[in-house]
């Protein structure tokens, strides 16, 4: 008898899009799950051949707190997109129809190092849900549109990940950029090859800027459809929630304040801006080239603190710092060097040299947690200051002090504001049960 994970995934590809054996499908619709199918293709492979190639220390050489903070990502991504390909297929074929699986994928320098594949993996997922975000006007068939919206929002989910592995803003844009199949192929199209997927591409666009794009850069464009006069030619940066591109003279194509997250950016003809939704934009002829996709990222989240070592020195434009737990005998350390700047600083007549040490402990059960601006952090440690135990004055839960040698719960910044206590672990319980 076959297993309840052997019937529910011979299930799955019929219940996700709704699918019988066999029924007459729209033309448009089998168009559009076929090339569904292609990108998610295109998506799963790009993920298996990064993760094939990239070892851990490529990870971390690249920025990453621990490899793993990127890995796990791209390989639940990887699943994911694999998943959605092997619906679409069987999908495709319960409508009576054969899905396209004669394309070449090659992705070049787009796999060079970490950092531009995770780049590239941030315009992989933005196309993917432009595209189907795209495509949902053109589905006829409700059951079928369903599931690819099912689809779309895992795609999105996918997005905000690699917005942050990037060092971006997870969510930029209150609304996403819907992209028609053949914008979509100007940029992928160039990764794709060896097969016809029945729509025609756009002409592609390229940034020729170095460097990170950003509100008042200029940008430079190269495409095959730019070869003589640019005369009357205009950028149009196309951003979500918007009901048009922003049109500029193409000399003067600046990247203008406001813009944060995606952006995507077409050459046309003459000043008409592009419509946002894609019913209208479809028939709107004067597109020369694009879009190419531009990430504009001027703010920076806590949240990439998590990824990104080199993001916590910057996030929120603050100096670093960093909290650590450092045993008793440290904090005594740290409270004498304090106090002995502070008597020095009082003898010296000195203002603002004088300050409160911060508290620390003599007892064997207490560790502090410490925020200080040389960013250094090191794991909780239990520890004794031998010879004070016995010489503690009485104390209660509200005793501050001013020098090593008594237990006190003091928090906050010392009076000169080098050191913050953040709060004190109580580890008698531990320390108890360890020695039974």
């Amino acid at each position: 008898m076959p297993s309840f994970a052997s019937l529910l995934a011979l299930a799955a590809p019929l219940a996700v899009l709704g699918a019988p054996l066999r029924r007459d499908a729209n033309p448009t619709d089998l168009l559009v799950l076929k090339f569904a199918d292609v990108l998610e293709q295109f998506e799963s492979t790009f993920y298996q051949q990064a993760l094939q190639k990239f070892q851990s220390s490529d990870f971390t050489a690249a920025g990453f707190v621990q490899a793993d903070v990127a890995t796990q990502q791209f390989t639940q991504i990887q699943t994911d997109e694999a998943s959605h390909a092997t619906v679409l297929e069987s999908t495709i074929q319960s409508l009576g129809d054969k899905a396209i699986t004669n394309c070449k994928f090659d992705f070049g320098n787009a796999l060079n190092d970490v950092p531009t594949m995770a780049a590239t993996a941030r315009v992989v997922e933005n196309l993917g849900v432009g595209a189907y975000l795209g495509a949902a006007h053109l589905i006829t068939d409700p059951v079928l549109l369903t599931a690819a919206g099912s689809i779309l929002t895992v795609e999105a989910r996918h997005q905000t990940i690699l917005n942050v592995l990037n060092n971006g803003v997870s969510i930029p844009q209150a609304f996403d950029i819907a992209l028609l199949p053949n914008e979509v192929l100007a940029v992928a199209s160039a990764f794709i090859s060896g097969c016809d997927l029945g729509i025609s591409a756009n002409q592609p666009l390229t940034i020729t800027n170095t460097g990170a794009v950003g509100p008042g850069t200029k940008l430079e464009f190269s495409s095959p459809a730019i070869n003589g006069s640019t005369d009357n030619f205009h950028c149009q940066m196309l951003v979500g929630g918007m009901p048009a591109t922003i049109s500029l003279p193409f000399d003067q194509c600046v990247v203008p304040e406001g813009v944060e997250g995606p952006v995507g950016i077409f050459i046309t003809s003459d000043d008409q801006p592009l419509n946002n939704n894609v019913r209208d934009r479809a028939t709107q002829t004067t597109v020369v080239a694009g879009p190419t996709m531009a990430f504009i990222d001027t703010q920076k989240q806590l949240l990439s603190q998590l990824a990104l070592a080199a993001s916590s020195n910057n996030a929120s434009g603050s100096s670093s710092t960093s909290t650590t737990t450092i045993t008793p005998p440290e904090a005594s350390s740290i409270i004498s060097s304090a106090s002995a700047a502070s008597a020095t600083g009082a003898a010296s007549g000195s203002d603002g040299a004088s300050a409160a040490p911060a508290s620390a402990s003599a007892s064997a059960t207490d560790g502090a947690s410490v925020s200080a601006a040389n960013g250094a952090a090191s794991p909780s440690a239990t520890g004794s200051a031998a010879g004070t135990a016995s010489t503690a004055p009485p104390e209660s839960d509200s005793t501050v002090v001013d020098a090593p040698g008594t237990r006190n719960l003091f928090q906050g910044t010392t009076k000169n504001g080098a050191i913050t206590v953040n709060g004190w672990n109580d580890q008698s319980s531990q320390a108890s049960s360890g020695s039974n």
